[in-house]
């Protein structure tokens, strides 16, 4: 079972996303609670995920967002977002947040994406993909900067950034490149710290800028 915990201070929301996740069989919400809970929730019961609101009237997600973060064996993290706050969004994915989740994603596509995350993928509902690699990360990584960093890759560490990118789970890269899972994740995490990012995220919109994946093909709407 995936374990996950849903942090927002709307109650519909929490009620909503704990129907929709449990109703999936594989995943089970151990909590779901307003942001002022979140760290302690998490301290004590231990989630695999945490769906954290980006914005709460309670505490600022972003707080959470880093307090999490610094915990040892840290929970995998996406925000909930309306995506409404430029600046936010790339706070947060400088901060290490796996994904972003928009609060009326499709209710199908919901367990889909909690189980990217769960295998180490990155999350992005499909109306928001595009708009993260596009923009948000932009701010002081430009094209020559990107390259840079990508050259710093070996080729195999190469083609493991081009199938993270593509939102391929460790396992998925492995079953393409004839390796054993643990051989991807030591190439991941390679991948994070030549790349100095410290999310998948992070390191496809690099890929993009550097010019390592192929063009999205007339009427993609990534």
């Amino acid at each position: 079972m995936i374990r996950v915990l849903v942090v927002d201070d709307e109650a519909l929301v929490r009620t909503g996303f704990t129907h929709i996740l449990n109703a999936a069989g594989d995943i089970e919400v151990v909590a779901a609670v307003p942001g002022g809970e979140a760290v302690r929730t998490v301290r004590e019961l231990r989630p695999d995920i945490v769906l954290l609101d980006i914005r709460m009237p309670d505490v600022d997600g972003l707080t959470v967002l880093a307090c999490l973060r610094r915990l040892p064996d840290p929970p995998v993290v996406a925000m909930l977002t309306t995506f409404d706050t430029d600046e936010y969004v790339a706070t947060a994915l400088r901060s290490g947040a796996a994904g972003f989740l928009l609060k009326d994603t499709d209710p199908d596509q919901l367990p889909h994406l909690v189980r990217t995350l769960a295998e180490g993928g990155p999350a992005l509902s499909s109306k928001v993909a595009r708009t993260v690699v596009d923009g948000y990360l932009d701010h002081g990584m430009r094209d020559p900067a990107a390259v840079r960093l990508a050259a710093r890759l070996t080729e195999r560490e190469r083609d493991v950034l081009v199938f993270m990118a593509e939102g391929l789970a460790n396992t998925d890269i492995g079953g393409r490149m004839h390796l054993s899972t643990g051989t991807v994740k030591g190439h991941v995490s390679s991948v994070f710290e030549k790349l100095q990012v410290t999310s998948r995220v992070q390191a496809a919109v690099i890929a993009e800028r550097a010019g390592l994946l192929a063009p999205p093909e007339a009427g993609d709407a990534r």
